[in-house]
């Protein structure tokens, strides 16, 4: 044994509940789970789920953040067959073209044609659109009166809205589009129901890009059809578009009906959303750190022995990182379970790290703030219509109000 080098950490099983949310809070067993370190060996739902008789749990700040800008050592690309060589796994098809579960070099050339249409000026060019959308939607609410559900007249389609607007989904399509998205998340609902609304998305998808092809718009789908033609595949448009439709529709709007929560616990905390520009962005940063509503990203799979925290990771072996509890970490700030907006939380990993960062990171901070701002300048008495304890969470793949009453 190496000095200084756990080569066998116990394997801690995890309370049932440990991944749940206290309001706005980690579970106090999560809390519990931390306390034993930084990084610790789990078994449970988690292990059984990836067929490994235990996981890795990363929960502080400098390991997640060590892990996932790593990408030398661990991969995202998910273990489906008996390759012998871990970074030899073939993208599953259904896969194909979702940056999530690719490795440089692939990686570096898909993102390369995609991070264009996430620049300032594309932002900018989407804000009137953005604007009119979150204008609308507070008109809604304010025709239907107090009380009124801010997460699914406001939050949900506000965030959909706007991806529909970046990907240039056709207004005629959005309603039935963003159900059908919807419901391919909704934990709630039975496989086969899910796999239907699944393939029916993928038959919309299909139809979209054979659309694109022979006459591209302005979109981002056009643009990427126009700039790139045959370099970029047929099943890669449908990938990259399924990761940015899964990906940004529940985690934009779960987020929106999030901070709002966050900021009706905080009401003091408000008022620098209006103390200008930088005021504002800083706001949007701390809701992101106190709240990550993406618990955790895509597993971790070491591809070599590699040692993290004093323990050594086998080629093999999986790693969860959570978002969560290292945005909480005192290594990362003071006073780190507290929210307070006038902290420069700018080191956050919100927004995941490394080459697997958010490439919407930008959109959605803008969106976020346009959104808060919007919501209480023309709602100042904005308020809970429920008691904290009543606001009911989604069963879905982050953590957001489910139904969130509001009055004013």
């Amino acid at each position: 044994m190496d000095d200084g080098i756990d080569e066998g950490a116990p394997v801690v099983q995890p309370t049932a509940n440990y991944m749940m949310r206290t309001h706005c809070d980690p579970h106090e067993d999560m809390f519990a789970l931390r306390a034993r370190g930084p990084l610790v060996r789990i078994g449970g739902n988690a292990a059984t789920q990836l067929r490994v008789e235990y996981v890795w749990q990363a929960m502080g700040y400098d390991v997640v953040r060590k892990i996932l800008g790593d990408h030398e050592n661990f991969t995202t690309r998910p273990r489906w067959s008996s390759a012998q060589s871990i970074a030899a796994e073939p993208i599953p098809p259904n896969l194909v073209g979702q940056l999530s579960v690719y490795d440089p070099p692939e990686h570096t050339r898909l993102r390369g044609m995609l991070t264009p249409e996430f620049t300032a000026r594309r932002i900018r060019r989407l804000e009137p659109a953005m604007q009119d959308l979150i204008d609308e939607r507070i008109d809604e609410m304010e025709a239907e009166g107090p009380p009124a559900d801010v997460q699914a007249l406001f939050a949900d389609p506000v965030g959909a809205g706007v991806l529909c607007e970046l990907l240039g989904i056709p207004r005629d399509d959005r309603i039935e589009f963003i159900r059908r998205v919807r419901q391919n998340v909704d934990l709630s609902r039975g496989f086969k129901a899910r796999a239907a609304d699944s393939a029916a998305f993928d038959r919309y998808l299909n139809g979209l890009i054979t659309r694109q092809r022979k006459d591209p718009d302005e979109g981002f789908i056009g643009m990427l059809v126009r700039e790139h033609g045959e370099e970029v595949t047929d099943d890669e448009l449908k990938g990259v578009l399924t990761a940015l439709i899964l990906g940004g529709v529940e985690t934009v709007a779960g987020m929106i009906g999030f901070g709002v929560l966050a900021l009706l616990d905080h009401p003091g905390q408000r008022q620098s959303l209006f103390a200008g520009r930088e005021e504002a962005d800083r706001v949007v940063s701390e809701l992101l750190r106190f709240l990550s509503p993406v618990q955790q990203p895509n597993p971790r799979l070491a591809v070599r022995d590699v040692v993290v925290d004093g323990h050594r990771i086998k080629a093999g072996d999986y790693v969860l990182c959570s978002i969560l509890m290292a945005n909480r970490d005192e290594e990362l700030t003071p006073n780190a379970n507290v929210l307070d907006v006038s902290r420069d939380g700018g080191s956050h990993v919100g927004f995941g790290h490394g080459i697997h960062y958010c490439i919407g990171a930008a959109i959605a901070r803008t969106l976020l703030r346009m959104a808060y701002q919007t919501l209480w300048r023309r709602l100042p008495g904005l308020r809970l219509a429920v008691s904290a304890e009543e606001v009911r969470f989604r069963n879905a793949f982050i953590d957001c109000p489910d139904q969130l009453p509001v009055t004013w």
